[in-house]
């Protein structure tokens, strides 16, 4: 930390006293300069504590002087008496005090060296101070991006190191926050972001000085750091450590990522070309455990940035991969809820599930996940099952007047019940079913919540007295509901 006016005055040894200027005791001294100048502006660049035995000062011109070097930006004057006065000017003084300039009296004992040496120390204690505390942030940094912190971890150890909040952008959206409460700024912040194109821009928010900074990344990142007081020396160099790792632990990240990718997509291509036990044994190579089969299998379809959403929503909780213009999702049979909800929350999204089915089956699987995902789309449903899709060809083959009459006879308890306005089972059923008996996912559609839609589920149930679990009870229902 500088030293001070007011560290330096503590000094006994060199015996100065405080003559005025109190209030600005507390600023650093940058360099101790001795001159006898009457005029030493243009020698002068702000900071500095100014000694001087006042050979070419009287009262009259001590007031003009102290003027010019408050213009100077000098953070004090030091005066020694004893040589040319016998004691600080009394109009120096007056004129000090009334603008705000710290006077410290110099004995004359004191050599003006003496000053200036245990200002040097200061200084010098402060460089070496400064440059450990960036040796360590370095190594604290570099340590946790290569570590299991990565990206997210480096940003929260910068946030301690620099005592403010930290905030990675993607573009203008949020990917990283630390703490989690720093999030609320970056709405404030979008319009900068915007203004920014590469380099370092530095803006006020509320309180803090804030610094946006673009990575060296193939993405348009921008690193933000905010404090309650401007960055000194150390937290600059910090926070371009920051930025040199962080640029270099998301384009691995980022590699990583796509080779990933591309090892998935890899291994759906050869399932679907017949090779199950070759892909099995690739996934296993890589260390990833295979889903235990049979599998369901899952098709969604949309705009690209809905898949691109979708794959980064499922990443590391289920087997999910690019296959042409499709997202595919495969496993043991409770990864289609979790799909589905995913799916939802984005949007845009429309899927068709099918199975289970054996590895050595999965192109069948895929072919009819993927027709039911077609169906979906085209009906601006969120998914269909292959069942339900291929179930519907079946009512081509019934007559009309047959499956009327099938239908108003097995529906009619539920047409009742809803006609006397005691609910809506007919609907609910219908979305229950469709959504492959899924809670979550068929209450959100409806806008209900997932109790009331078990609450009709169950009242269905005991009017139509079925049991709604057996498939070929779904399978008449879903043929009745479609006619």
């Amino acid at each position: 930390m500088a030293l001070t006016l007011a560290g330096l005055a503590a000094e006994r040894p060199l015996g100065l006293r405080v003559l005025t200027g109190e209030a600005g005791l507390d600023r650093p001294i940058g360099w101790v300069h001795p001159t006898e100048l009457t005029d030493p502006q243009a020698f002068l660049e702000g900071g500095e504590l100014l000694l001087t035995t006042g050979l070419a000062l009287d009262e009259e011109t001590a007031p003009a002087y102290v003027r010019r070097l408050v213009a100077a930006g000098v953070a004090g004057l030091g005066f020694g008496i004893g040589l040319s006065h016998e004691s600080v000017p009394h109009s120096l003084v007056a004129t000090a005090a009334e603008v705000g300039l710290p006077v410290l009296e110099v004995p004359r004992k004191t050599p003006f060296i003496a000053i200036t040496r245990a200002v040097s120390r200061a200084v010098a204690a402060d460089e070496y101070a400064t440059t450990v505390r960036i040796g360590h942030a370095q190594q604290e940094l570099t340590r946790t991006a290569v570590g299991k912190g990565g990206p997210a971890g480096v940003l929260r150890k910068l946030a301690k190191l620099v005592d403010g909040w930290v905030l990675l952008f993607d573009r203008t959206t949020v990917t990283e926050a630390a703490p989690a409460s720093a999030r609320a700024y970056g709405a404030s912040l979008r319009e900068e972001l915007e203004r920014l194109q590469t380099g370092t821009r530095v803006v006020s928010l509320g309180d803090d000085e804030v610094v946006l900074q673009t990575l060296d990344t193939g993405a348009r990142r921008v690193l933000t750091v905010g404090t309650p007081e401007p960055l000194d020396t150390a937290g600059r160099h910090i926070v371009n450590t920051a930025v040199s790792v962080l640029s270099l632990a998301l384009e691995q990240d980022r590699a990583q990522a796509a080779a990933r990718e591309a090892l998935r997509t890899g291994l759906v291509e050869l399932l679907v070309g017949g090779q199950a036990e070759l892909a099995l044994r690739v996934l296993t190579a890589t260390g990833a455990r295979p889903p235990e089969s049979p599998w369901s299998v899952l098709v969604f379809r949309g705009s690209p940035a809905a898949r691109r959403k979708l794959l980064g929503a499922l990443d590391g909780e289920l087997f999910a991969a690019r296959s042409g213009a499709s997202v595919v999702v495969f496993g043991p049979a409770s990864v289609a809820e979790p799909a589905a909800e995913a799916a939802l929350r984005i949007g845009g999204l429309h899927g068709g599930v099918a199975g289970p089915v054996a590895a050595r089956d999965f192109a069948a699987g895929f072919e009819q996940a993927e027709l039911a995902a077609q169906a979906a789309e085209a009906e601006d449903k969120l998914l269909i099952s292959a069942a339900e899709h291929t179930g519907r060809g079946l009512l081509s083959l019934i007559d009309p007047a047959v499956a009327q009459a099938f239908a108003g006879g097995l529906l009619a308890p539920l047409r009742h019940h809803d006609e006397t306005g005691r609910g809506d089972l007919v609907e609910s059923l219908r979305c229950w079913l469709e959504h492959h008996g899924h809670w979550d996912v068929a209450a959100a559609r409806l806008g209900v919540h997932r109790h009331t839609l078990r609450n009709r589920i169950t009242k269905a149930q005991e009017l139509l007295g079925r049991d709604l679990d057996s498939p070929g009870v779904r399978a008449e229902l879903w043929v009745a509901l479609q006619t």
